[in-house]
């Protein structure tokens, strides 16, 4: 079962990113996924089996996509302003920053530090006995971080509230 669901996930990515539908791009679709999920299906189900928890997850994780990619978007304007700004010099403040996180989860971490990370203007840099290490472009762009709404909607993913 996780094969086949490991499967079935990667394989629908590959056809939602490929665009193809002939026969040879869809036989390397399936043989692709298929030596992927042979080789790394545990990882996505470390438990061995999938259960229901992991389909709802899997819901609320698309659920926090959209929202993610508005993030992206206003970084990435705020991080354009930033760069085409006359006194650029003057408003790029880099610096440090360091916080607690409430996420235990390797997953969650991890699915967080992306987060981060995918988002102009800061970058994860290391995540240590339960503190965050964030490189942030501007001071702005740390208090956006610091409000903690990335953080709680990670949590709700996976169910760490």
């Amino acid at each position: 079962m996780v094969f086949l669901t490991t499967f079935l996930i990667l394989f629908g990515f590959w056809i939602f990113l490929s665009g193809h539908f002939d026969l040879f791009h869809l036989f390397l679709g399936v043989f692709s996924c298929a030596l992927v999920s042979r080789i790394s299906g545990n990882l996505f189900f470390s438990q061995g089996r999938v259960k229901q928890a992991h389909f709802l997850q899997g819901i609320r994780f698309f659920r926090y996509l959209p929202w993610l990619l508005y993030q992206i978007v206003l970084a990435n304007l705020h991080m354009a302003l930033l760069v085409l700004h006359p006194k650029m010099m003057e408003k790029i403040d880099p610096h440090i920053v360091r916080f607690r996180t409430r996420l235990k989860s390797d997953l969650p971490l991890t699915t967080f530090a992306n987060s981060i990370t995918l988002t102009p203007g800061t970058i994860t840099l290391l995540i240590h006995e339960g503190y965050f290490y964030v490189h942030a472009i501007d001071q702005k762009v740390a208090d956006d971080l610091l409000t903690g709404e990335m953080e709680q909607r990670v949590a709700q993913i996976y169910q760490e509230e």
